[in-house]
């Protein structure tokens, strides 16, 4: 544990609520709290209740990882370094256009990351949005196009390891990379198909990792809320 190998007397642990209201609850209740992750489906209904947000936060318009001192709160954005960090030494010259799939707020990280990395992209969801795509217009040419896709929704993690995006695999060739920000299980439907098809597969732990670490960096380096 990171904790006992630098000397510090604190634990990490799971708090869950079924609720975002919950979160008031949970700081109230723990006043021993200096800092947390989070998970989805709370990265952008947590911000209303943040004190200060960091600026690329801001830009993303969700937060996994908050600092919280002195009774003040601090929202930060580590899944865009860690995705980022994942992705970049798997580029190669054919993945300059990307499909995103899902709007949420990973979804607005991978975005954030993408347009730092240079690579134009478009959502995908199951209901079209305001210049976005839905499934349904996933033809040949737009699979062609985006050789790099990747899937920001919980379809597909466990339990339910049967389901997938409904992508037109039959479109997916070996200059295909797709990177599935769910770990579990360690290869979803959506990548084993990718595979089948000769693409270049990637699941989300080592970004889970890299985020880990950049939030580790945030709540030990003295970012705190003003």
């Amino acid at each position: 544990m990171k904790f006992a190998a630098n000397n510090i007397d604190a634990t990490y642990e799971l708090f869950p609520i079924e609720a975002i209201s919950g979160f008031v609850e949970l700081l109230y209740g723990c006043p021993d709290l200096s800092g947390l992750n989070v998970t989805t489906p709370y990265k952008e209904s947590v911000i209303r209740y943040l004190d200060q947000m960091d600026p690329v936060a801001v830009a993303i318009g969700a937060v996994n990882c908050i600092v919280i001192r002195n009774g003040k709160t601090k929202g930060y954005n580590t899944d865009a370094t860690g995705f980022k960090k994942s992705l970049n030494p798997l580029l190669k010259s054919q993945h300059t256009n990307a499909l995103i799939l899902g709007t949420g707020g990973s979804s607005k990280a991978v975005a954030y990351a993408l347009t730092q990395l240079g690579i134009p992209f478009q959502k995908v969801s199951r209901v079209k949005t305001e210049g976005g795509l839905n499934y349904n217009e996933l033809s040949s040419d737009v699979i062609s196009h985006h050789k790099l896709i990747i899937n920001t929704t919980p379809v597909g993690m466990y339990p339910n390891i049967d389901e997938m995006p409904p992508l037109p695999f039959e479109h997916i060739t070996d200059h295909h990379l797709l990177f599935d920000l769910i770990y579990n299980p360690e290869e979803t439907k959506f990548l084993a198909m990718g595979r089948e098809k000769g693409a270049a597969v990637k699941n989300g732990f080592e970004m889970l990792q890299l985020q880990a670490e950049a939030s580790w960096e945030i709540w030990n380096q003295g970012q705190m809320p003003e």
